[in-house]
C-alpha cells in the first residue's frame, strides 16, 4: 500500500484509475488517490500537471473520460457542481465568485437553497463565521470588503452546506501572514470535526506546516507520495518537477544608474464604483533596481499598473516620467516606443488573446516601431510570418514554455507556461523599464524560478523593474527595495533588508508609517 492510499474502511474519498481526455491529449491519467476523514491532504504537481482537471472531475464541472469515483465507499458519479455539494463536497476556488454589488448574505445565498430565508441565512452564516474564527458581517456589501474577508465569504459559504470534504485551490495566494494563519487555524479546527481538505498550493511551506500527507501529479500521472512534514521545500519541489528546482541568484552588486521611472504625488480617481482611488503615490526607480509593491489584492495595485503602464493617462504629465520623458498623458505605445515593457496581471483578454496563436500574440504586443522588423519592406510591406514564428520559438525555448505544437494557440498553454511566455515575450524585446504585475501568479516553482531570476538578470544588465506582487517570498527573493501599498495609498521604500515578514504584514493590512516598521509595529 502506498502512502498516497488508506485502507478502505478508512477512507472518505477514493479515486481509481481516474482518467479525462481532451481530444487525444490525457490531462489526467490514471490517477489513483485516497482521503481518510480528518485529514489535510496536499495536491501538489507544476503547472500543466492534471490538479485543476482532477478537482474539477472531483467537483462535478469535468465528467471523467475513464475510472471510479468512489464516496465513502461507494461508487459516486458526480454529473454537476450541486450533486458535489449535494454529496458533501465543497470547493472554494481560487478565483473568487461574488458579486460585489450584494450583500454577503445575497452572495451566500445564491448556492443555497431558494426557499431558505434571506434573515436566516445571515443569521447562519454570522454563527458559523463566529464559531470558525471567520469573523464576517452578513449585511456588509462584498464592495466594501478586504479580499481576505471576500475568501473569508467563500470559505463560509461552503460550510454552510456541511461538507465532508473542502477543497482549496490557492487559499492563501491574497492573504496577508496574519490572515493566513487565522486560516490555517480554521483548517485545524476542520480537522479536528473529522472534516478533510483538499489542498493545492504551490507554497510548499505551508504545505509542509499544515499537511497530513501529499500526492504529487506530474504530466497527469501520480508520480509520488509523501509526508510532507518529513520532506523540505526542496524535496518536495524535486519531487513535482523531476529533478532539481534551480535557486535565483541574487544581483547584490549592482550598480544602480540613472532613474528611469519616476512618479511624483500621482492621483487617479477611482473609475468605477468598485475600484480603488490612487493618492499621493510618489517613487524612482534606477538602472539596475528592482522595486517591490507588496499589498493585498484589492489594494490599488491593478490602478497603479494601469496608469504606470498608460491604460489610464492622467492630466498631469509630469506626474509619471519614463527614461526621463514626462509619460501622464501619453499611451501605452508611447511609452513602449520610449524603451518600455509592461506584463499585466490578467493573462487571458489581458496579456494575450486566447484565441490567437503565440506568434500572433507576439505580433500584437509590438509597438510600431517594432513591427518593422516583421514586414517585407517591399511596396505592400507584407508581413514576415515566418519571421515572427521563428522569434516566437526562440522565446519558447529561452523560456521553456512547454507547449502542444510549433505555433499553438495561447489559451492551448497551462497558465504556468503562458506567463512565461508572456514575460519571455517582453524580455525579448530588452526594455530599459519592464513593469510587472503578479509575475508568478498561479506558477509552479520551477517556473516561478525561472521567470524570477529574468527579472534579476534584466536589473543586472541595467533596467528598471517594478514588480507588483501578493508573494511575499518572490518580494523578498527578488527586491532590492520594498514598498507596502493599500487603500490606494503607497508607503516609503525600505531596503528589502529592513522588513521582516511580521512588518510588511501589519503595513499590508493597512498601518500607513511615515518613518519606519519599527514604529508601526508599536502603533499596532
Amino acid at each position: 500500500m502506498s502512502e498516497a492510499q488508506v485502507p478502505e474502511a478508512g477512507t472518505l474519498l477514493k479515486v481509481r484509475g481516474l482518467t479525462k481526455y481532451f481530444g487525444s491529449f490525457a490531462a489526467c491519467n490514471g490517477i489513483d488517490l485516497s482521503i481518510a476523514p480528518g485529514e489535510i491532504h496536499a495536491l501538489l504537481g507544476e503547472n500543466g500537471a492534471g490538479k485543476s482537471t482532477l478537482v474539477k472531475m472531483l467537483f462535478g464541472v469535468l465528467q471523467p473520460s475513464e475510472g471510479q469515483i468512489v464516496w465513502q465507499g461507494k461508487p459516486a458519479v458526480i454529473g454537476s457542481p450541486g450533486e458535489a455539494r449535494a454529496l458533501g463536497v465543497g470547493m472554494v476556488f481560487q478565483h473568487f465568485s461574488l458579486f460585489e454589488a450584494l450583500t454577503v448574505a445575497e452572495n451566500i445565498a445564491l448556492s443555497l437553497d431558494p426557499k431558505i430565508p434571506l434573515a436566516k441565512i445571515a443569521e447562519e452564516a454570522k454563527n458559523l463565521s463566529r464559531d470558525y474564527g471567520l469573523p464576517l458581517d452578513p449585511n456588509a456589501h462584498v464592495a466594501d470588503l478586504s479580499v481576505g474577508e471576500r475568501q473569508r465569504i467563500e470559505i463560509v459559504r461552503a460550510l454552510l452546506q456541511n461538507p465532508k470534504l473542502i477543497i482549496l485551490d490557492e487559499p492563501t495566494s491574497v492573504l496577508t501572514p496574519q490572515e493566513a494563519d487565522r486560516l490555517f487555524e480554521t483548517l485545524f479546527k476542520l480537522k479536528a470535526e473529522g472534516r478533510s481538505v483538499l489542498y493545492i498550493s504551490h507554497r510548499l511551506e505551508e504545505v509542509q506546516r499544515i499537511c497530513d500527507r501529499a500526492t504529487v501529479l506530474r504530466h497527469g500521472k501520480v508520480t509520488g507520495a509523501c509526508d510532507p512534514r518529513r520532506e523540505t521545500p526542496a524535496s518536495l519541489a524535486r519531487m513535482m518537477v523531476g529533478s532539481d528546482v534551480a535557486g535565483v541568484e541574487r544581483a547584490s552588486d549592482t550598480p544602480l544608474g540613472d532613474v528611469l521611472v519616476s512618479v511624483k504625488d500621482l492621483a487617479v480617481p477611482a473609475r468605477t464604483p468598485f475600484a480603488v482611488t490612487l493618492s499621493g503615490i510618489s517613487m524612482q526607480v534606477r538602472a539596475g533596481e528592482i522595486v517591490a509593491i507588496a499589498g493585498v489584492a484589492g489594494n490599488g495595485q491593478g490602478e497603479l499598473f494601469d496608469a504606470l503602464s498608460g491604460e489610464v493617462t492622467v492630466p498631469q504629465d509630469d506626474a509619471i516620467e519614463i527614461c526621463g520623458r514626462p509619460v501622464g498623458r501619453t499611451g501605452i505605445n508611447g511609452r513602449r516606443l520610449l524603451g518600455a515593457g509592461f506584463v499585466p496581471e490578467e493573462r487571458h483578454g489581458h496579456a494575450a488573446v486566447s484565441d490567437m496563436a503565440l506568434s500572433d500574440n507576439l505580433l500584437l504586443s509590438r509597438s510600431t516601431s517594432d513591427r518593422k522588423a516583421f514586414l517585407s519592406g517591399g511596396v505592400f510591406n507584407v508581413i514576415r510570418h515566418d519571421v515572427i514564428r521563428s522569434i516566437a520559438k526562440r522565446i519558447c525555448g529561452e523560456m521553456d514554455v512547454r507547449k502542444s505544437g510549433d505555433d499553438p494557440a495561447a489559451g492551448s498553454l497551462s497558465g504556468g507556461n503562458l506567463q512565461k511566455f508572456i514575460i519571455g515575450r517582453e524580455l525579448d524585446r530588452k526594455p530599459q523599464v519592464l513593469i510587472v504585475n503578479q509575475p508568478t501568479w498561479g506558477v509552479d516553482a520551477g517556473a516561478a524560478s525561472r521567470i524570477r531570476q529574468a527579472l534579476i538578470d534584466l536589473a543586472r544588465a541595467g533596467s528598471a523593474v517594478v514588480v507588483i506582487s501578493q508573494d511575499l517570498d518572490e518580494i523578498f527573493e527578488v527586491a532590492t527595495s520594498i514598498a507596502v501599498i493599500s487603500e490606494g495609498r503607497m508607503s516609503r521604500p525600505y531596503a528589502a533588508g529592513e522588513l521582516t515578514l511580521e512588518k510588511i504584514g501589519l503595513l499590508m493590512g493597512g498601518i500607513h508609517d511615515s518613518t519606519s516598521p519599527r514604529e508601526a509595529v508599536h502603533a499596532h
